[in-house]
């Protein structure tokens, strides 16, 4: 089942175009404007006088895209039309969707739609706030209450009368829909299996049961008070009870005052007794139209004593007020346990005569007609795009072919982020210190860790050592001869030691011996991996001895003069300290002063 509601339609029989291309080929209806007076008022004030126009958006409107507008202030407005079907609650849901926009916001008023009650006697002309209705739906305010209705009538299965149950209040935040001057879709979807949602620009506000989720609830309780019950005068609910066994101290003195002067307190030095704190006003002069039969006798207006704002105090100096520790106030007998205690009463229950169950309140009064009855404190509310239908495909579909326009207009003509930014400071001065406070910060600590900083010494000093001369092979073999020619003028001299001592020694040589060798190896290795780095690009020949440091091949194996003149056993040993210095280094960096070359690319 589809109804919808569109235009072209009349009002005070003109015709107005309203949405032509998005309702080909559909039956609409009439608007009739009622012509009645609400109830129990005076005439001049019950008329539904309230103007309705049909106009543009007055912001982000697309053109030939008109609503129905409500333009008084402070009037009852009140106008309907007929349904082209009525819609009867049978086995299909019930969608009723439209739009609203505040154009100027909104202080005190409503926007709510009510679905009429079909019947034979239904007049649209005398439509008013007792016409009969089954749903009332949509927005409404008053100062900071910001609601959602949803209300049906349900009628009760025994008396036969019609009870309002309202749906519970939504758990959102409902302020921004009613303030931001937007056009927001309003959607309420009833189900055949008695649950509803209720959605703002198709999305979820609140759902529930129709059974569980309505104040009051649809089913009245099985047993309810018997209301000819009455509490026995002897019933006695009170849990606590003072002490009748207590007695008041004899040294509790109930007239003790709670505050008293303070003794010790002495008169600040340089306090003025003979000023008053307040004085007349010199500049003051009387009014010319001061007329003293009729005003009385003029005087000046009072100001603050200049003398006493450089001194303590002026006028009577008063001692001080302080606690007083001798008050402890009335006394009262403490508290214990009502002996007598029987609970809080209630009156006994009984069947409920009025019970009935009613397990489908989705069987609701068919509804043959759509008004809109409002009083507002502020014009210019916006309506358009009434629809009521049964498949969530067809409202949807509905919506984007008008709300979904809007939003894209409006979206598109909303001002930039820096431009919203400074409107709501505008609005909000202390936004200014926020915005302040969030661009300093990365900034600050931007500077803070990547502000390059003085260099300490140790820094300067180690961060790159100083290139080193070119160490040779010829060198390296220099210094270790020295070494070598050492350790014989030492062990000539300690001849006569003993032999543990002797032994002693030479293991202690042949640590200096390999820390030594060591140390020139790896001098050596990291000046031929800078020379790598400078000429490996080229493919040249870096680790030419021949050529660079003029060292022949054969050099790489010779030994040392000093070492031939000293006696076997010293020249024996001097080469094991040296196989065993080579064999320590391992796989490290080269320690030897092996000659090596770099096959050219």
């Amino acid at each position: 089942m589809e109804i919808r509601l569109c235009l072209p339609c009349w009002i005070s029989c003109v015709q107005y175009p309203w949405n032509l291309a998005l309702v080909p080929l559909v039956l609409c209806s009439m608007w009739v404007l009622s012509v009645t007076l609400k109830e129990d008022m005076d005439d001049n004030v019950a008329k539904y006088d309230g103007r309705w126009e049909v106009e543009e958006l007055k912001e982000n409107a697309m053109p030939g895209d008109k609503g129905l507008v409500l333009k008084s202030v402070a009037k009852y407005h009140a106008i309907s039309a007929m349904l082209t079907k009525t819609f009867v609650f049978d086995d299909k849901p019930l969608i009723v969707q439209y739009e609203v926009n505040f154009q100027k916001g909104i202080d005190c008023g409503g926007a709510y739609i009510k679905l009429l009650s079909s019947s034979n006697d239904l007049n649209l002309e005398y439509f008013f706030d007792k016409t009969p209705y089954t749903i009332m739906f949509g927005p409404d305010k008053c100062g900071e209450d910001y609601k959602l209705h949803f209300i049906f009538r349900h009628k009760n299965p025994k008396t036969g009368e019609y009870d309002e149950k309202h749906a519970e209040r939504p758990d959102v935040d409902l302020k921004k829909f009613y303030l931001d001057k937007k056009t927001h879709l309003y959607t309420l979807v009833l189900k055949p299996d008695d649950t509803f949602e209720i959605l703002i620009d198709q999305t979820v506000v609140s759902k529930g049961s129709l059974l569980e989720n309505m104040i009051p609830p649809v089913n009245p309780s099985k047993e309810i008070d018997d209301p000819t019950d009455k509490k026995p005068d002897d019933w006695d609910e009170r849990p606590k009870i003072p002490d009748p066994n207590a007695v008041k101290p004899d040294d509790w003195d109930e007239d003790e005052p709670a505050k008293i002067e303070d003794p010790d307190a002495v008169k600040p030095e340089g306090w003025l007794d003979d000023e008053p704190q307040y004085v007349p006003d010199p500049n003051a002069k009387k009014p010319k139209d001061w007329d003293e039969e009729m005003d009385g006798e003029w005087e000046a207006p009072q100001i603050p004593n200049a003398k006493c704002e450089t001194a303590p105090g002026c006028g009577e100096w008063v001692r001080p007020m302080k606690n007083n520790p001798k008050y402890k106030g009335k006394w009262r007998a403490p508290m214990i346990d009502n002996p007598n205690y029987q609970g809080i009463w209630s009156p006994r229950k009984i069947p409920n005569p009025d019970y009935f169950e009613d397990l489908h309140p989705f069987k609701m009064t068919a509804v043959s007609a759509i008004g809109l009855e409002l009083w507002s404190m502020t014009s210019d509310i916006y309506f358009d795009n009434f629809i009521i239908c049964s498949e969530k495909e067809v409202a949807d579909r509905w919506a984007a072919d008008s709300w979904g326009l809007k939003k894209l207009v409006a979206s598109a003509n909303e001002p930039g982020m820096f431009s919203q930014l400074v409107t709501a400071a505008e609005e909000h001065p202390w936004l200014w210190v926020l915005y302040i406070l969030t661009l300093a910060l990365p900034v600050g600590l931007t500077v803070l860790f990547c502000w390059p900083g003085k260099k300490s010494d140790e820094y300067i000093d180690f961060k790159k050592p100083d290139v080193s001369k070119q160490i040779t092979k010829g060198k390296l073999k220099e210094v270790t001869e020295d070494f070598e020619d050492d350790e014989l003028e030492e062990e000539k001299e300690n001849e006569d030691t003993d032999e543990d001592e002797r032994r002693e020694m030479e293991e202690t040589k042949r640590e200096l011996i390999k820390d030594n060798t060591e140390k020139m190896g790896r001098l050596l290795w990291e000046e031929r991996r800078e020379a790598s780095l400078s000429e490996g690009e080229g493919g040249e020949d870096i680790y030419d001895d021949e050529e660079e440091n003029g060292v022949p091949d054969e050099e790489e194996n010779e030994v040392p003069d000093g070492s031939q003149e000293g006696d076997r056993s010293n020249k024996s040993d001097s080469e094991d300290e040296k196989k065993e210095a080579d064999e320590g280094m391992g796989d490290r960096p080269p320690k030897s002063v092996r000659k090596r070359r770099v096959r050219k690319d």
